[in-house]
């Protein structure tokens, strides 16, 4: 699963999955379309996409890269070929972490376990019509998966912010950088998970909220980071789908080496900053608010500071990993564009200030993002 260390640093593989919005051309509105697009890019690309809990969604996966270079290869194309098959059903893929415009709920996707889900949590399953993108990050063992996302936690409310994209909710603007975070929050197990000792520990916690009913089973145990349940990875699941290629590379970039440098701190016996489970709620749903061009609560010195400011102490705190895994260019690339168009909700903000819905849709379009910036790479 992983790559052969390079200089001393761990340099495991990394996976991304993303989740798509699908809305009427012109109205922006939802719609529940997911079996003809998943259908069209089957059939006429050969790419295989995932339903999800309502048929207004669909999902990616890359394959298991050997670094975020791989991994942007294979989402431009990914996005592509979505966006195609989309138009191709008479809709539209965007990404954003929450509908902009229209209702907020949608169709149960028709499966087993989604039904199971919608009787057993009814409103809750309905109004999840929310996009996310979780970063998969190979480590050597279960005991180690545990010990890793202790280390990871501090640093979730950053990521948050890195790829906060969901300004809007019917046609408003909710205050929020990410409303997604917001609705996704009332899952009863869900936002940054308490401090583990072991495996073992994890493992009596998993049972306890399935026992209470809170959770069916372990895939639906939703903490923002956490062992995944099947494959031998560390999953980061905070962060709101990216508006681009970039934005997504960039969040897989901090993953990677935070989960690299956790590693290789557990090998050390470092023990990780034991933040408090509320103080860490705190500073996540400051992040959800403020974005990236707002303060939240540093957790690792207790004062609110800019959240650009805590993302240059983190890309400076794994510069060392950066170089040594060769992410650097990409985590670079994707801190231009932060500065330069700011975050996702920054952007959505800008299109939509006179209330017109095109400029909006054509922002967002999964592929449209991308097709722009490689107009202005080939112009400089």
């Amino acid at each position: 699963m992983e790559k052969a260390p390079a200089k001393g640093v761990w340099c495991p593989t990394v996976g991304v999955e993303e989740e798509f919005l699908l809305v009427d051309p012109s109205t922006g509105v939802p719609v529940n379309r997911s079996d003809e697009v998943i259908a069209i890019a089957r059939d006429r690309f050969g790419l295989d996409l995932e339903h999800e809990l309502t048929g207004a969604q669909v999902e990616i996966n890359t394959s298991v890269c050997e670094d975020v270079e791989q991994a942007r290869r294979e989402l431009l194309e990914t996005r592509r070929v979505v966006a195609q098959a989309a138009r191709a059903a008479g809709c539209r893929a965007i990404a954003v972490g929450a509908p902009p415009l229209g209702d907020g709920t949608g169709e149960i996707t028709d499966s087993l376990r989604y039904r199971r889900i919608a009787h057993e949590f009814g409103a809750l399953a309905e109004q999840q019509l929310i996009c996310g993108c979780h970063v998969h990050v190979a480590v050597p063992d279960r005991e180690t998966a545990v010990q890793v996302c202790n280390h990871v936690r501090p640093w979730l409310p950053v990521l948050a912010a890195v790829t906060a994209n969901s300004p809007f909710s019917r046609g408003d603007d909710t205050g929020f950088a990410s409303w997604r975070s917001t609705v996704w929050s009332r899952w009863p197990v869900s936002g940054p998970p308490p401090v583990f000792t072991s495996w073992e520990h994890y493992e009596e916690v998993c049972d306890t909220v399935i026992a209470a009913g809170t959770a069916l089973d372990r895939a639906m145990v939703y903490w923002d980071v956490r062992p995944a349940t099947e494959l031998p990875t560390v999953e980061v699941r905070v962060a709101d789908v990216a508006m681009t290629v970039d934005d997504a590379v960039l969040l897989a970039a901090l993953v990677r080496a935070l989960v690299a440098q956790a590693v290789v701190d557990v090998e050390r016996g470092v023990e990780a900053e034991p933040i408090p489970q509320e103080t860490l709620r705190q500073a996540c749903w400051g992040a959800a608010n403020a974005g990236l061009p707002g303060d939240t609560l540093d957790v690792l010195t207790g004062e609110p500071r800019p959240v650009r400011r805590q993302l240059d102490d983190l890309v400076q705190r794994l510069m060392p990993v950066f170089e040594a895994n060769g992410d650097l260019p990409a985590v670079q690339r994707g801190l231009r564009l932060l500065d330069s168009e700011g975050g996702g909700a920054d952007r959505q903000r800008r299109a939509f200030r006179n209330g017109q819905v095109e400029p909006l849709l054509s922002l967002l379009e999964v592929d449209n993002g991308d097709r722009a910036e490689s107009r202005e790479s080939a112009a400089g």
